[in-house]
């Protein structure tokens, strides 16, 4: 059995499939933006399955608000992050998920390290503090974990550390005061790929 890959970034851009609209408070997009980045967080990958969600994640304005405050409650400006990561970059501009696709910037080596491919990698490490000690000690320890349940057999352990929350939110029963502009998106929901028995125990 190959050993999944917890750290594989995107090559792409993300492309947004959903677009509810018209919260009064950002931290209401929630639900939509667990979906939307795969209930992980955009910069660094940390998974909801490995640590608490309501201590570890938050919703991270791309462009700060002191910068752009008319972008507040911007569906499109949000993205889900962890807390260490929003922390870190704080009121920062860093390289945008949207426009890159972070695994053409950076590659975490099976040591945990990780390795800038470009500036805009560079730049990502820096702002977000990528390669504090302690965090390459973490991603080497989930790197060891996912290896040796893997190498075991074990695909229902394998499945709690690789696999989705036990819970997804169900974005069809989920209204946003403004239309949906993505309504299209609501089919790719990972609820609604689950509902139609799509094999979903492992992902990278």
């Amino acid at each position: 059995m190959r050993s999944p890959d917890p750290y594989r970034y995107p090559t792409a851009p993300h492309v947004r499939r959903h677009g509810p609209g018209g919260y009064a408070k950002y931290g209401d997009y929630k639900s939509w933006l667990r979906d939307e980045f795969d209930f992980r967080c955009v910069y660094c990958l940390q998974r909801e399955r490995w640590g608490q969600v309501r201590r570890s994640f938050e919703l991270d304005h791309f462009l700060p608000k002191s910068i752009r405050a008319d972008l507040a409650l911007a569906y499109d400006n949000l993205l889900y992050s962890c807390a260490s990561c929003n922390s870190a970059k704080s009121s920062s501009l860093v390289p945008d998920p949207h426009v890159h696709g972070f695994g053409d910037c950076l590659r975490v080596e099976d040591t945990g390290e990780i390795t800038p491919l470009n500036d805009e990698g560079t730049i990502l490490i820096d702002e977000l503090d990528l390669d504090a000690s302690e965090r390459v000690e973490w991603r080497k320890m989930i790197i060891e974990i996912i290896s040796l349940i893997s190498n075991s057999g074990r695909m229902d352990m394998l499945k709690d550390w690789m696999g989705l929350p036990h819970e997804v939110p169900d974005l069809s029963v989920v209204k946003s005061p403004n239309p949906n502009t993505r309504p299209e998106g609501l089919t790719q929901s990972w609820h609604s790929r689950k509902e139609r028995g799509e094999q979903m125990d492992v992902f990278e």
